[in-house]
């Protein structure tokens, strides 16, 4: 068995912060022989530190980057048939892919996972072209006007027309089956639809369930109700883009109308101790105090029972 801290010091990617306050869970060893999850990146679109950022939050990052704060992206391997997948493709995705090669041995995934056409979630599609690793018929798995976009707008229809990607089209509430042992369901959610549909994913391996929806808007705008499909997995990878509205002042919050972490906790305050335990809040904004696992609001969050998603987490499925 190999620990993540043993895989940090292989890769080189030596977290900064102590590890007093890490989420307190039983998935910190990967085993081989299972099916697991990997946290590849827990960040906003924007990254961290963010384009033109004077904070505190970002100031010392330009000079000192923290290499685990990656753009939010999940690795999902099935070791029996040795295959893998990433969710989303994030400016991020060369180094994401080379930490995903540490659990499946190959290069490339199997596939790649869409939600939707926001910078952060399908940028790293141009990796996959002749500038770069000119990749040979890599499936993208992606709803209608997601593929649509795709195929009709430079520069991506330019990786369809030279079979760099294949362009796999998946639907709301149909699942997919991956392999033998892994199947998912993307599912509408609502948020800002400019150029596709947004999703999240019921992502079922052989043993456990989990819930990625990592942009939402306020959980009320949903027509399902979030606390049943939380009981309903093992583990929940939900939108926690901002702690609350203090963060951002030089926009309208209105605008980019993100459940905040305060309200969740708020709304699952009544969820038994075994249904908070499930939740992992994810998609940090680079102001978000969460991202400092010694911060008041960490201490906050796993107080109250919840989780707070950290970088190379491993969850076997």
């Amino acid at each position: 068995m190999k620990s993540i801290y043993l895989l940090f010091v292989v890769l080189g990617f030596a977290c900064t912060h102590k590890t007093s306050n890490k989420n307190k869970h039983e998935n910190t060893e990967y085993h081989p022989t299972q099916s697991s999850l990997v946290i590849l990146g827990t960040i906003q679109d924007g990254g961290s530190p963010h384009i033109g950022c004077t904070k505190p939050c970002c100031k010392n990052l330009f000079s000192n980057p923290d290499k685990t704060r990656m753009v939010v992206s999940l690795g999902l391997v099935d070791s029996q048939n040795m295959k893998s997948w990433l969710f989303e493709a994030t400016p991020d995705m060369p180094r994401q892919l080379k930490l995903l090669k540490q659990f499946s041995k190959t290069e490339l995934s199997d596939g790649i996972l869409l939600t939707h056409a926001h910078i952060g979630h399908y940028a790293g599609l141009m990796y996959l072209g002749k500038e770069a690793i000119n990749s040979n018929i890599v499936f993208v798995y992606a709803m209608p006007r997601m593929k649509a976009f795709l195929e009709q707008n430079g520069p991506w229809s330019q990786l369809v027309k030279l079979k760099n990607i294949s362009i796999q089209a998946v639907h709301d509430s149909i699942s997919i089956h991956l392999s033998s042992n892994v199947k998912v369901t993307p599912f509408k959610v609502p948020h800002r639809d400019e150029f596709s549909e947004t999703v999240g994913y019921l992502i079922e391996g052989p043993n456990k369930k989990a819930l990625f929806i990592p942009d939402i808007d306020k959980w009320t705008k949903w027509e399902r109700d979030i606390i049943k499909e939380i009981k309903n997995v093992d583990y929940a990878f939900i939108d926690g883009t901002f702690f609350n509205e203090n963060e951002i002042k030089s926009r309208n919050i209105s605008e980019i109308p993100h459940p905040f972490v305060i309200e969740s906790m708020q709304m699952f305050k009544d969820l038994q101790k075994t249904e908070k335990a499930k939740i992992y809040f994810i998609h940090f904004n680079h102001t978000n105090p969460l991202l400092n696992p010694e911060s008041k609001e960490s201490i906050i969050v796993l107080g109250k029972g919840f989780h707070i998603a950290r970088f190379m987490d491993v969850f076997p499925m």
